[in-house]
């Protein structure tokens, strides 16, 4: 891990990093439902107009689930909307935990993610049946998600805010994602990153709570 600035915190993302996803899950469920248009979920009045404005906390749960339901032209009940979306969301690994606890003896941690109320619900409840922890508050030093602060990343705003708001320096925090867009963002404002990319995983990027010194970092 070559730098003129030695990484003192870290940041976080969480589907596909510290959660493990699997979008087609979803699709399973909303073929279960009698949907087959996939097309649809590609096009930007589902993508902009309903997806993201859910991410960002422009509209509530409730309007989203009438919203997916007259786009997608779905009879179904609100509950069975929640658990075609929640789907997606599969586990967050014990070790990643772990890996997280060890770090923070040594940088400080953040969490940056773009969700939802009706994924958070799930998440949280995971966290504090299997792991102790009442919030995400607990686990790391803070965390952002998209739908409170009413910002989404690739916007390079919402990394600001998170330097503003703990006086990072850009150069010394390093960020984890699985998303290439999301890092260009990070990227653009001199914040340090790390692709992680399958089949590479978290614990690939520690020893013992510590980043490893060979990472290629962005």
């Amino acid at each position: 891990m070559t730098s003129f600035h030695p990484i003192k915190n870290i940041i976080f993302d969480f589907g596909g990093v510290v959660l493990d996803i699997d979008p087609q899950q979803t699709a399973n469920e909303l073929s279960r439902l009698g949907f087959d248009d996939f097309d649809l979920l590609q096009k930007p009045e589902f993508v902009e107009g309903i997806m993201n404005k859910l991410e960002r906390g422009i509209i509530t749960p409730e309007t989203f689930r009438q919203k997916i339901k007259d786009f997608l032209k779905l009879d179904a009940c609100d509950q069975e909307i929640d658990d075609a979306w929640n789907a997606l969301l599969l586990d967050i690994p014990k070790e990643r935990i772990n890996i997280i606890e060890q770090a923070k003896k040594s940088y400080g941690v953040f969490l940056l993610s773009n969700s939802n109320e009706i994924h958070y619900d799930v998440y949280v409840r995971d966290l504090q049946l299997r792991f102790g922890y009442r919030e995400f508050d607990q686990l790391f030093d803070k965390a952002y998600f998209s739908f409170d602060l009413h910002l989404s990343k690739p916007n390079p705003e919402i990394f600001e805010f998170v330097l503003d708001q703990h006086k990072l320096v850009p150069e010394q925090t390093l960020f984890i994602d699985d998303t290439e867009e999301h890092i260009k963002a990070a990227q653009s404002l001199g914040i340090r990153t790390y692709h992680l990319v399958k089949p590479e995983r978290l614990r690939d990027l520690f020893t013992d709570g510590k980043l490893k010194e060979d990472l290629n970092l962005g």
